[in-house]
């Protein structure tokens, strides 16, 4: 298809003007000095002088300007350029000038953007072999030694199965937990909307992490008590997964006898905003901004002690984008943290 032409004659309009000037003042000293000046004569000439030079102009310009623009814009289109491909060649340079700039400085963002996400796609697969690389290595280890004649000792045979066990699980977690967020991210994972008490969820929630507190000597508390239930609408299943994961977070980097608090609280007229609250080691603000990503840990060390996939907080915050929800972070350094997230309340 051929690109469309968009004609400009504002040069050929001011250069003719010139010339026909020019020419003209050039003429009347000329009749001036030899002959006697006729006016209507002169103004013919100009106006003749005036359309000649124009349809020059325009043309010889118009070719001239055509032929390299639109190189420039067959180059452009090779590059699968935006507007400049989408609206006709102009021969005019201003307008040309602007639509080469705004590409160029969608290009630099382009692949500045590029560059960030080529730079979190060689983290993320750094941080996904490191996450499965560990337990496997841990597992291979195990079996290893039990074939080399562990086995025949009983206890130590038990043992050693009970952590290769462990290993499996957590590589198992892994893998179930990407291939949830990979669902969650297509579309392909549906969620069953219901009608449900938040408070009494946020209770069973409390009541499944008691024992894994108390270790801590955490403390898991409402910031009132909440006499009405609290309807929304949501997938129970999934929100489930959402505050387990926010309050495992909270006692997991919770300092000992501190507090877990869970508030609710209205938002506007049909929404809720769920805040897990507490005063753990809080999270310095270089980091938040990358809170949600797969495999991010704020410990470089890289430290497992503490168990799970880390993938919690990017699955939270799927879940909550699914249900077509926020979910917010605060948290200073030495001081704590705040998740929160809002949902649909029930009419």
């Amino acid at each position: 298809m051929q690109t469309k032409f968009k004609k400009s004659y504002r040069f050929a309009i001011k250069t003719s003007l010139y010339i026909t000037l020019f020419i003209t003042l050039l003429m009347s000293v000329f009749l001036y000095g030899y002959y006697t000046i006729n006016v209507l004569v002169i103004l013919i000439f100009a106006i003749c002088c005036y359309f000649f030079s124009f349809l020059v102009i325009q043309y010889r310009v118009e070719r001239f300007i055509y032929k390299r623009v639109k190189k420039i814009y067959d180059d452009l289109t090779l590059l699968e350029s935006t507007s400049l491909t989408k609206g006709p060649i102009t021969t005019d340079m201003n307008t040309l000038t602007q639509e080469i700039d705004k590409f160029a400085r969608n290009k630099k963002l382009q692949i500045e953007t590029l560059k960030v996400r080529e730079k979190y796609r060689k983290e993320f697969f750094g941080n996904v072999s490191h996450e499965l690389k560990t337990p496997l290595f841990t597992v291979q280890g195990y079996i290893l030694t039990l074939l080399e004649g562990a086995m025949n000792d009983e206890k130590l045979r038990e043992k050693y199965l009970e952590r290769a066990s462990k290993g499996v699980e957590r590589l198992s977690y892994i893998v179930k937990d990407l291939d949830m967020i990979t669902k969650l991210e297509v579309g392909d994972l549906s969620l069953n909307i219901e009608t449900f008490d938040i408070v009494e969820l946020i209770k069973s929630v409390f009541d499944m992490l008691e024992m894994k507190a108390h270790k801590k000597r955490i403390t898991l508390t409402f910031d009132t008590n909440y006499r009405n239930p609290i309807l929304v609408n949501a997938d129970k299943e999934r929100i489930q997964q959402v505050i387990v994961n926010l309050i495992v977070n909270s006692i997991k980097y919770g300092q000992e006898r501190g507090t877990t608090e869970v508030s609710i609280e209205n938002l506007i007229k049909n929404k809720v905003i769920v805040r897990v609250t507490d005063n753990g080691e809080g999270i310095a603000k270089a980091h938040i901004s990358r809170l949600f990503e797969r495999f991010y840990r704020v410990d470089k060390s890289g430290s497992r002690k503490e168990g799970g996939s880390g993938l919690g907080l990017s699955i939270v915050k799927h879940i909550i984008e699914a249900h077509d929800e926020k979910i917010y972070v605060e948290s200073e350094f030495d001081v704590g943290s705040e998740f929160s997230f809002t949902l649909e309340k029930a009419k």
